[in-house]
């Protein structure tokens, strides 16, 4: 017999916690054949508990004094509350004692928590936050959406390679197109950054088919578009501000009037089709790839739905085996050390009086430090 998978799931994280976070968390167990961990205050916990029927289902409890705040800083939260809910299911991820972990909470204080507690995979700089939109072929996913503001060329190597393994592991897709967002096709398009970062990732073993624009994203010429981590929030709460306008505007023009609600009956089934696919509450969460862990990080404003299907991209993350194939030794690299221009001409040019040799040992200090404690990948 398959031994369930274990979840945890952070009760006091989230606008609608604990109500709506314990109650995905039953449906979730009434559909799938997982173990789940409920982690926050045991007293509140107990206390949603009663008001819903959970005989035989397959959970415990594991007492968190702390809750975080939705407006908390990351850093504060992290030394302030050692007990809060984030902190301890952390904890039980990096102990093994669960194997995936899900949270509607802070953002910040999530993507901080697990890369303090859990660290980073080998060759991984920067973990990345994935988010998942439907496009004309099936699902994208689009990395980074936030979990790094400000980024260098490679860590979009890194992102990509992460994307693809995930796309491959989870939606069975073989060898994933990776696409660079920029604002046009070309190559030799976009900012300086973006044009860097399309010279690795064409020189890169991934399966690169070169720049995407914004429209691209939802046609299905990328499975996976990475972006750094300012651009892609923006992308991603603008599709989302969007798609909650088209929705209410529809709804508005079709409600009212007797010819618009005859229309309903034709036009409601596929409305409501597409209205689904869009629906954020349908995905879950989205995975925060890098870490030591399986993290998955749900919607603050999640409610029952939401939880419940961010449950079941948890188990599946596990089942598909997708940390394990981040963590393979062909996906990194180890850092090579390159000699700076500045030594290289000092060599060429012989200066009078040899090398400087406060700056050679600089130097060199700094490629051990970074051969040694921070690999990243080459390609």
């Amino acid at each position: 017999m398959t031994e369930k998978v274990a979840v945890g799931l952070d009760i006091m994280g989230g606008d609608k916690a604990p109500g709506e976070i314990v109650k995905g968390g039953i449906e979730a167990l009434g559909e799938q054949d997982v173990k789940l961990v409920l982690v926050g205050n045991k007293v509140v916990i107990e206390a949603e508990l009663e008001k819903l029927e959970h005989g035989g289902l397959d959970f415990a409890i594991v007492n968190a004094a702390e809750a975080v705040g939705m407006d908390e800083k990351p850093m504060a939260a992290l030394r302030g509350k050692r007990n809060s809910s984030i902190a301890v299911g952390m904890e039980l991820l990096k102990r093994g004692e669960i194997s995936a972990f899900v949270s509607a909470g802070n953002t910040g204080a999530i993507m901080t928590t697990a890369l303090f507690t859990l660290g980073t995979l080998e060759g991984v700089e920067r973990p990345a936050i994935a988010a998942l939109f439907p496009t004309a072929t099936g699902t994208a996913v689009l990395l980074d959406v936030g979990a790094n503001s400000d980024c260098k060329p490679r860590f979009l190597v890194q992102f990509a390679q992460m994307g693809s393994t995930y796309m491959s592991r989870v939606y069975g897709i073989e060898n994933p197109k990776v696409g660079l967002l920029s604002n046009g096709e070309e190559d030799g398009k976009g900012n300086n950054f973006t044009q860097k970062a399309h010279k690795l990732l064409k020189a890169s073993p991934l399966n690169f088919t070169g720049n995407v624009e914004g429209k691209d994203i939802f046609s299905g010429k990328a499975d996976v578009v990475v972006v750094d981590g300012f651009t892609g929030n923006v992308v991603m709460k603008t599709v989302e501000g969007l798609g909650e306008a088209l929705f209410q505007s529809m709804k508005k023009a079709l409600d009212g009037n007797i010819s618009s609600k005859a229309t309903m009956l034709f036009w409601g089934p596929p409305l409501s089709s597409v209205a689904k696919t869009w629906d954020y509450r349908e995905y879950g969460g989205v995975p925060l790839l890098g870490v030591k862990g399986n993290v998955i990080m749900a919607h603050g404003r999640s409610d029952a739905k939401a939880i419940k299907n961010a449950v079941a991209q948890a188990a599946r993350v596990v089942e598909e085996g997708v940390l394990e194939a981040m963590s393979l030794p062909h996906t990194t690299h180890p850092r090579r050390i390159i000699f700076p221009r500045r030594i290289r001409k000092l060599r060429r040019e012989k200066v009078k009086g040899g090398f400087v040799w406060q700056d050679l040992l600089k130097w060199a200090t700094g490629a051990l430090m970074r051969k040694f404690l921070k690999p990243r990948p080459r390609f």
